[in-house]
């Protein structure tokens, strides 16, 4: 038998080879692409076809031979967006509803948390009921609520004549904000269930650690739920920022009802007006430039609030 090796202190010790790790294997393409395949394809069809059409109507002018010629299209540039950054109304149309979005996005989210965090504390009674009373206005389609508001603005139709005939919300001081107060009353529900779901991701032993440290529901509201909340405040913020942009169901209806709302009152009635004459070009550049103010604004926003929570 012979005897065990002995390993010098001079010898060095050279660490045992590993084997080459194998490298990883996708499998299941097909399941992966059956899966993914449906998406794609309505996502092509659905939102990029529609957009690269819109872009390609908008560098697109009609052209005439003559005083009554055929009208054909032919590619005309930039000429659509000349148009657009020329016109006078659609700018006013976008400058209206940002100072709309200033006041009535903050009021509504603000009135989304209040409720949410209502509806999370454990002072509160009749959680159901509530729960369901804030998010039924949710419910009511876009153009419902704005014919039942807009009844009840009508001085001589509203049930509260008293009021509506001293006030006139439907006067051009005020119908942009008659259609705030519509707008904020069917979508603060849809913003607190956003908001409410955030609140029940978060862990209870946070609120029994503070409360033991004597924290109240105030304290423990505001050091506690809305720091860790703020990323859903942060995409309903956007949402809302989008929404804003994007008003079109409100002011047309309240066309009904008010003189002062204008086929320019909101970029989106600017768009529908214009195709309607019909100009399909010009409606598709106002378009692509809405969209890509809606794009930038929101992008800048979410910036903002990345570095506000970086610092």
């Amino acid at each position: 038998m012979s005897a065990p090796a002995i390993l010098t202190p001079d010898a060095p010790i050279r660490p045992a080879s590993r084997a080459p790790r194998p490298r990883a294997t996708v499998q299941h393409r097909g399941a992966i692409l059956a899966f993914v395949l449906p998406f794609g394809l309505l996502f092509a069809l659905f939102y990029l076809v529609p957009i690269g059409y819109a872009i390609y109507q908008s560098l697109l002018v009609i052209e005439r031979e003559g005083t009554f010629g055929q009208a054909r299209e032919v590619f005309g540039g930039l000429t659509q967006y000349v148009l657009v950054f020329q016109n006078g109304p659609f700018w006013n149309s976008i400058a209206r509803v940002l100072t709309f979005g200033a006041v009535q996005v903050p009021v509504m989210l603000g009135l989304a948390l209040l409720f949410a965090l209502l509806l999370d504390s454990p002072l509160l009674r009749g959680k159901r009921f509530f729960r369901l009373a804030f998010f039924v206005p949710y419910a009511v389609p876009g153009v419902i609520a704005a014919i039942m508001w807009g009844f009840l603005y009508s001085p001589k139709l509203s049930p509260f004549s008293n009021i509506t005939e001293n006030i006139n919300f439907l006067s051009a001081d005020l119908v942009l904000w008659a259609i705030a107060n519509v707008v904020t009353w069917v979508y603060v529900g849809y913003n607190m269930l956003i908001i409410y779901s955030s609140l029940l991701a978060i862990p209870t032993e946070l609120y029994e650690a503070a409360t033991l440290d004597g924290a109240g529901q105030w304290r423990i509201a505001w050091s506690i739920k809305i720091p860790l909340i703020m990323p859903a405040i942060v995409l309903t913020a956007i949402f809302s920022i989008i929404g804003t942009l994007q008003l079109l169901a409100e002011p047309q209806v309240f066309r009904s009802f008010s003189s002062a709302v204008t086929s320019t009152f909101t970029p989106n009635l600017t768009v529908y007006s214009t195709s309607s004459i019909p100009n399909f070009n010009l409606a598709a550049a106002f378009s692509v430039v809405l969209a890509l103010a809606t794009f930038i604004l929101s992008f800048a926003f979410l910036k903002f609030t990345q570095r506000k929570e970086a610092k």
